[in-house]
């Protein structure tokens, strides 16, 4: 009897089976139908994805000195080993003075490397690919995580840093926050040089998609929105100053990226103002024009949020609502891809979206369970491959 040999996969110190088809890859449908595009593959830059179902970047607030840890590693490791073709990893501080809390994830310093690259490693293990969340929190720094009580109450005394908060005008966002210190134009350089220096270190950790966060009224939102943004120098005023930093920091990150990382922007494509006619605000129709400005800077993809710049923001919920920008987004600039996030759950919602959006990102629904891209295919009908250690199961009965 000749020797049987089970290929494991490669780059990782110990044996788990190769997923040479990866979980969550469309196998079969119903004689007649049609793949759905939720499962249809989708290639960027030679990059392929085999279905459109996207982690979004979910905020764990877990870490220590910004070390990610064995809670990301579950987290995010389980739902790339059910299928999703992308993870992106949450909020991650370029700057020690960056993170929403205390406890957000980190990549401000080389030793936060080798924890992110063991993430990483386990997800390619599993075939899949992996982004990562470069991000500053600007003036919604210092807080405290929701489950906590106090509710982004801004963490005084316990390992916060209410003295160090920064944003482009020294404007508070609520009144139990932090007041911020303005940030002088030299220190703006040397924040668009933190982005860098963290792609840099994202790259060795061999992450596949980078994101610079945009969006949420954290630091870049607030440099876009003049809302937040109060400045007289040349990175405030007028639409290409208050949209320099964000430029800078595209152009700073893509030059230290090689062609096989991705480059996404998480945008909140409006201020959510629509209801303050007299307040000067970010639109939809800014976003668009930022799209045009990026794209050309190497930007593959923008992942479209709304709001969170100011608590005067204001929204009507439903079924996939943030969408319709991704959808101006993409008619303004053709040529971005566009991925829009919240409330994207249901096989109609998906659909419809994607057909005229590139991708979806899905967060929740990803929390209540892991396994949502294999539930995903059962409710559309159409077999999927499974991870082998699981799969087995599915077809053999003991």
């Amino acid at each position: 009897m000749s020797e049987v040999i089970i290929k494991g996969a490669e780059g990782i110190p110990y044996f788990t089976p190769e997923q040479t088809v990866p979980a969550g890859t469309c196998l079969e449908v119903t004689e007649g139908k049609s793949i759905p595009k939720a499962f249809q593959p989708l290639t960027i830059r030679g990059k392929t994805f085999q279905n459109r179902i996207w982690v979004s970047p979910m905020c764990q607030y877990s870490y220590n000195d910004g070390f990610f840890s064995d809670w990301t590693l579950v987290h995010l490791g389980s739902m790339a080993a059910h299928g999703a073709s992308l993870v992106v990893a949450e909020a991650t501080a370029v700057l020690d003075n960056g993170g929403i809390t205390p406890n957000d994830a980190g990549i401000w310093k080389d030793e936060h490397i080798a924890p992110l690259k063991r993430i990483v490693d386990f997800v390619h293990s599993q075939n899949q690919k992996i982004g990562i969340q470069l991000a500053h929190a600007g003036r919604k720094g210092s807080t405290m995580a929701p489950w906590t009580g106090l509710n982004y109450a801004h963490a005084g005394g316990q390992k916060g840093f209410p003295d160090r908060v920064v944003a482009p005008s020294a404007i508070k966002f609520a009144d139990d926050f932090v007041q911020p210190r303005e940030l002088s134009t030299a220190e703006v350089e040397e924040y668009v040089e933190a982005f860098k220096q963290a792609a840099i270190r994202a790259v060795k950790a061999g992450v596949d998609v980078i994101e610079i966060h945009g969006a949420h009224g954290y630091l870049i939102n607030e440099f876009l929105s003049p809302v937040t943004n109060r400045r007289t120098d040349k990175y405030g005023g007028s639409f290409e100053n208050r949209t320099r930093f964000a430029v800078e920091i595209v152009k700073a990150v893509k030059s230290v990226i090689p062609e096989s990382v991705l480059l996404f922007f998480r945008t909140s494509a409006t201020d959510r103002f629509e209801h303050l006619k007299d307040i000067e605000s970010w639109k939809g129709e800014d976003t668009v024009e930022l799209a045009k400005v990026l794209q050309p800077l190497g930007v593959d993809l923008f992942d479209v949020s709304t709001g969170g710049v100011d608590p005067r923001g204001s929204t009507e919920y439903g079924p996939a609502f943030q969408a319709k920008y991704a959808y101006q987004i993409k008619e303004g600039c053709p040529k971005i891809l566009v991925a829009p996030v919240a409330a994207i759950h249901e096989p109609e919602v998906i659909e419809a979206v994607l057909e005229k959006a590139d991708a979806v990102f899905v967060g929740r629904p990803f929390s209540w369970s892991t396994s949502f891209v294999l539930e995903l295919a059962a409710k559309y009908g159409i077999k999927v491959q499974w991870p082998r250690q699981y799969g087995y199961y599915t077809t053999n009965a003991h």
